[in-house]
């Protein structure tokens, strides 16, 4: 490895396949500007430097060795490569090398492969290099999903519904429907209506039921009332049965409150709702694009304590543009005020399409450490409160490799949440963008087939939407 001060890095990955893994790792320590991949002269991922056969005059060159790269043991040429960038960068990432947005799935994994969680902490340390609060809070959350959460039924399954809908596009969202007139709306629900239908049917043949249903999007409340009614009540009609034991609409936007959809909610048995403010300070508000303001999340909480929904979760994002980890602190205790048996802590991320990542590709490297901070202050601040965290997961583009984290007090849990994230339960999942997952051998084996991403799209194309479902979960 050749050293020097110039803050650049050619990674040479001696042509290793499938490298898309190795440059996520790289990520972790540098920003796509700070490096370019060298893999037998063609591009890694998008996002990397451009691939060349030498890097800069003077710039620093760390190369995987031969025998790793072609063949070796890939978790050994992933330590090789870390303990490299840690070298060079005096850096050392808590998530090690893990790459995976589903950490709490990979504890059990190894917890059940021999020696418990004793075992498991100890080859997370070892072989994974994760930092020894990370490895706790995998401990732990494992271990209350293990109480909170045993094996689901034969037959239960998850059920996700998708709005693809917005009263305005957030700066960090990259959704692609957000907006549409009122035709276009009314087309998609006659669609999605159709879904419901066929995959009620389907699973009635089959013999499953709906353990658990999710109302998501986009923003579902962005529906006028009487869209938003119909739709609840015809989930509840077709979906609701003795063995469902969770109904969750994630509100999202508090100004699409109203108290005829709060009414709605409670009538048709909606036992969870999410306000999602992401933050309660009024110059982040404006600055990523939200028409609320923090009064608007207060009225949210009344309305809903109101009617009577039994838990609340409230979304906060470390990371926003401009906000200090002070003024992210204010928001959570502001939060806490209004007493969510739910709060979930996310990591900034921006996909390619966001208009925040539009004006400036790499700025989400540059609060990684402020999102860092936040996270971890937000961890004492929850715990203090009598909260605990309960699910975890993680996405490739969040700031620094950061992880997303729900917590929960007084026993009140998202039951989909966690089945979802630790994929030990088929997903059937409607509507655009809707991605259903079939769960078999365990855990071991999952499928997947996906509905088109653009509301027009699916709106078009439902028929080869309810084909796809039905060759993965309803056969002939």
């Amino acid at each position: 490895m050749r050293r020097s001060t110039t803050p650049f890095y050619s990674i040479d990955l001696g042509g290793a396949a499938n490298p898309n893994g190795y440059v996520e790792l790289v990520k972790a320590f540098l920003r796509p500007s700070e490096f370019r991949i060298l893999a037998g002269g063609a591009r890694a991922a998008d996002e990397a430097g451009p691939a060349d056969e030498a890097g800069p005059a003077g710039g620093t060159l760390i190369s995987l060795p031969s025998g790793l790269a072609l063949g070796g043991d890939r978790n050994e040429a992933s330590r090789f490569l870390y303990e490299a960038l840690s070298e060079a960068t005096g850096r050392r990432p808590e998530w090690g090398i893990l790459t995976g947005v589903r950490p709490v799935k990979l504890f059990g994994a190894l917890a059940a492969a021999g020696g418990g969680p004793e075992a498991a902490a100890r080859r997370l340390r070892d072989e994974y290099c994760l930092s020894e609060r990370k490895i706790r809070l995998l401990s732990s959350i494992h271990g209350l999903q293990g109480r909170l959460a045993p094996a689901p039924e034969d037959g239960g399954v998850g059920l996700y519904v998708g709005i693809p809908f917005c009263p305005t596009r957030c700066e960090y969202c990259s959704f692609p429907s957000s907006q549409a007139p009122y035709a276009a709306i009314e087309g998609y629900m006659a669609a999605l209506r159709r879904e419901i239908g066929f995959v009620a049917e389907g699973m009635g043949r089959k013999g499953l039921y709906a353990e658990t249903l999710y109302v998501g999007g986009g923003t579902p409340t962005a529906l006028c009332d009487a869209d938003f009614d119909g739709l609840l009540a015809l989930l509840r009609e077709r979906f609701v049965f003795g063995g469902t034991v969770e109904f969750t609409v994630e509100a999202g936007r508090p100004d699409t409150f109203t108290p005829r959809k709060l009414e709605s909610m409670a009538r048709r048995g909606v036992s969870r709702v999410c306000i999602n403010p992401q933050s309660m300070n009024p110059s982040t508000l404006g600055r990523i694009g939200r028409a609320h303001g923090p009064d608007e999340v207060r009225d949210a909480f009344r309305m809903a304590r109101e009617a009577g929904l039994p838990a609340i979760n409230a979304d906060l994002i470390a990371g926003l543009p401009g906000e200090s980890p002070g003024e992210f602190a204010s928001s959570l205790e502001e939060l806490l005020d209004l007493g969510p048996e739910n709060i979930t802590v996310h990591s900034l991320a921006m996909k390619r399409a966001s208009r925040l990542k539009e004006r400036d590709a790499e700025f989400p490297y540059g609060r990684a450490g402020d999102a860092e901070a936040m996270l971890c202050a937000a961890g004492g601040t929850l715990a203090g409160a009598g909260y605990e965290p309960y699910y975890l997961y993680r996405l490739k583009q969040a700031a620094g490799g950061l992880e997303n984290t729900g917590y929960m007090r007084g026993g009140a849990f998202c039951l989909y949440n966690i089945r979802a994230m630790e994929e030990s339960q088929t997903i059937v999942a409607l509507g655009a963008g809707a991605a259903t997952k079939a769960v078999s051998l365990g855990g071991k084996r999952v499928e997947r087939v996906f509905n088109a991403s653009n509301h027009e799209v699916y709106t078009e194309r439902i028929d080869e939407m309810m084909e796809r479902k039905r060759r993965l979960l309803f056969g002939a």
